[in-house]
């Protein structure tokens, strides 16, 4: 039966809507925040129907965390290369430099910021968000393994942790040049 017998529109063919949707969740995290993300801001910037968000997703929670997950995944593969770059110690020091100062505290990662900080607030008190920061979490301690120990590796992690909450919460950030002395030293 047709579109024009049952009186009912054609159904559009949108393979990509719910990855759409996904990128769209991540935009709103961005601009307003966990707590101003809502289904229908979603679908808005998604430019799809409000209907779509239950289709796809059963709750706003499976939203956050898949939208989560795909920037914890984005931000671990830029940490994996950097450092699989890095030949020998120097190196690796100097990649989680840049990895600090420039992929997630440096021009244009406003929005990259946004959403690390925002993942952190929100895993404190969601476990699925936990569990992802924590794959996070162990990930880039495999990443640092590759030239450090593990005590160094969980360490350094946390410093970096701690270089991007400061820096996204401070008045006063510090700048590439004193994250790469506070690293260095760290590393001595």
């Amino acid at each position: 039966m047709s579109a024009e017998v049952t009186g009912r529109r054609p159904r559009r063919y949108d393979p990509g809507r719910r990855d759409r949707l996904v990128d769209a969740a991540l935009a709103v995290i961005a601009e307003r925040g966990v707590a101003g993300t809502t289904h229908r801001e979603i679908a808005r910037v998604a430019d799809v129907p409000l209907g779509s968000m239950t289709y796809h997703f059963a709750s706003l929670d499976e939203v956050l965390t898949e939208a989560f997950t795909r920037h914890a995944e984005r931000a671990a593969r830029v940490f994996d290369e950097r450092m699989d770059a890095a030949g020998n110690r120097a190196e690796a020091i100097e990649a989680v430099v840049t990895l600090v100062a420039d992929d997630l505290l440096g021009a244009g990662s406003g929005a990259d910021l946004v959403l690390s900080v925002e993942l952190y607030v929100a895993a404190a008190r969601n476990p699925a968000l936990k569990a992802v920061t924590q794959a996070w979490m162990a990930r880039s301690r495999r990443a640092l393994e590759r030239h450090f120990d593990p005590t160094t590796a969980r360490e350094l992690d946390a410093l970096i942790e701690g270089l991007v909450l400061h820096s996204a919460l401070s008045t006063d950030p510090m700048t590439p040049e004193q994250i790469r002395h506070a690293i260095e030293r760290y590393l001595r």
